[in-house]
């Protein structure tokens, strides 16, 4: 059952919160030990939320988009019923006064709070417990790890993450689920754990794009606490899918400099998404655009991260991953010209890439360089992700092919910074065309 058609059920009376709930703790108390996708879950404290919510939808009082559906949330949003520990020994223990806003709202829209799903250490590359649910041997990816297998893993329907390079778009091509990242601003990042104001960015983890439309419009309310957002009307994701499309859509198909990373699954793959999209799309290089994105991400990311965790590191060097701590101490070594000419490219870029995008509804590229690899120490390459990351450009992988090992390869598609409503009709489209041939 989707979340959209849970939503609608218990609202109709044809099941409770309490039995969709119970299903879904069922399916964690099956999986959870292979996997790993929980950092904390309370099946009890999960059950009384459901029947809170039975009781509110018997008192007749009105009821919001997601009430009484279960949603988990990445260990990084603070939330003043659980811990929030951030995927640190640093941050053990740390229990929140105060719910993120992105947490507040999912409540005010009814939804139950399954639990805390893991995350990478501090959200950036060192791994957690999670393994892959398509095979436990491989990764999961990151930093969003536990949000894309309990969803993959059908333990919840919906779940929240967050992307500074690759962090929603990698795991749930990984994991085999869609992943979609808004446009920056368009969601809060209050009482989120923070490291980079220019990178950061909310997204969501879902089984089809219309619940991920359905959650994400949840969120998309304005919160000045947030300084990226602005205050302008929501998009009407879901109006706008259900609508269809007029004509069908118009793609680029863009390999990226980072194409000779990708593996032959890769290049066979959307050799015959492309071929077998015909007149719908066009390959354009973007190359002379693109070249230096993957620098220019790294000197912000790393320089904001040094910034950002300057405490952590004083306090608990010896804590932190080798990993981590180089990222740190290069990040403090950036120059100030490097810096504002990283950050100053955003902008520029954006604009270039409107106005090649105001012939097309969507760019089509790789969410990954290939399956998820063997083995847990890495949590993969973000490559395919970092452009539309540093751009702030809205980004949804959708779970249309497969590996030669048998595992999921995600197909992405890119619009313009604030088109997302766009983007993913195009994708809904995309995925029908493909199931209808």
């Amino acid at each position: 059952m989707s979340a959209s058609a849970a939503a609608e059920a218990i609202r109709e009376g044809n099941i409770t919160s309490q039995e969709l709930v119970q299903a879904y703790i069922q399916q964690i108390n099956a999986h959870e030990e292979q996997i790993g996708a929980w950092a904390h879950f309370d099946a009890d404290y999960a059950m009384q939320q459901a029947k809170e919510a039975d009781l509110h939808r018997k008192s007749g009082q009105s009821l919001g988009a997601l009430h009484g559906v279960p949603v988990g949330i990445k260990d990084i949003f603070d939330t003043k019923d659980m811990p929030t520990e951030d995927g640190t020994e640093l941050h053990k223990g740390r229990t929140p006064a105060y719910d993120s806003t992105c947490v507040s709202l999912l409540r005010q829209a009814g939804a139950v709070i399954m639990g805390k799903t893991v995350t990478t250490e501090m959200a950036v590359l060192s791994p957690g417990k999670t393994r892959n649910p398509h095979n436990p041997s491989h990764t999961p990816g990151g930093s969003s790890s536990g949000s894309a297998a309990a969803v993959a893993a059908n333990m919840i329907p919906l779940a929240l993450g967050t992307q500074t390079n690759g962090s929603v778009i990698r795991p749930a091509s990984y994991c085999g689920v869609v992943g979609y990242k808004p446009s920056y601003g368009l969601i809060s990042r209050y009482r989120v754990l923070q490291q980079s104001l220019k990178l950061d960015q909310v997204g969501i983890f879902a089984r089809d794009v219309r619940d991920a439309a359905l959650i994400a419009e949840q969120l998309m309310d304005y919160d000045e606490r947030d300084p990226a957002m602005q205050t302008r009307m929501h998009p009407r994701l879901l109006e706008i899918i259900e609508g269809g499309v007029l004509v069908p859509p118009r793609m680029i198909f863009v390999k990226t400099p980072a194409w000779q990373e990708a593996d032959a699954d890769v290049h066979e793959g959307f050799a015959e998404l492309v071929d077998f999209l015909g007149d719908h799309i066009e390959e354009i290089d973007l190359t002379h655009l693109l070249e230096d994105v993957v620098k220019w991400h790294k000197i912000l990311m790393e320089t904001d991260i040094a910034k950002s965790f300057q405490r952590e590191y004083a306090q608990g060097e010896g804590v932190m991953s080798p990993e981590l701590r180089s990222m740190i101490e290069r990040g403090n070594k950036t120059l100030a010209v490097d810096y504002n000419e990283a950050a100053e490219h955003i902008k520029a870029l954006n604009t270039a890439m409107d106005e090649i995008m105001h012939e097309y509804d969507a760019i089509l590229t790789p969410a990954t360089t290939g399956e998820a690899p063997a083995g847990l120490d890495s949590t993969g390459s973000p490559v395919f992700c970092t452009p539309w990351s540093y751009c702030g450009m809205p980004s949804v992988t959708l779970p249309l092919m497969q590996g030669s090992n048998g595992l999921p390869l995600g197909v992405q598609l890119v619009s313009s910074r604030g088109d997302d409503a766009r983007l993913l009709r195009t994708a809904e489209w995309l995925t029908q065309h493909i199931e209808a041939s």
